[in-house]
């Protein structure tokens, strides 16, 4: 759970950031989106295999850049 306590004389647009950092760090709305809907197992894993695919492909790519301007 995310807490924040207002300290005086601070407005409540400050407050509102210092909260909304503190979810976004905690990465609790990412959490519900993904919770959001039930997913099955085998769609799970071909997620996540895409995104290992989508990561690896980045690097390779980067690593072929960077030896190409060398």
């Amino acid at each position: 759970m995310t807490d924040v306590v207002l300290d005086e004389r601070e407005s409540f647009e400050n407050l509102l950031r210092r909260f909304n950092k503190k979810v976004q760090q905690a990465g609790i709305l990412s959490e519900f989106r993904r919770r959001e809907h039930y997913e099955k197992p085998c769609i799970r894993r071909k997620k996540k295999a895409a995104v290992k695919r989508r990561k690896t492909a980045r690097s390779t790519r980067s690593r072929s850049s960077s030896t190409r301007s060398s």
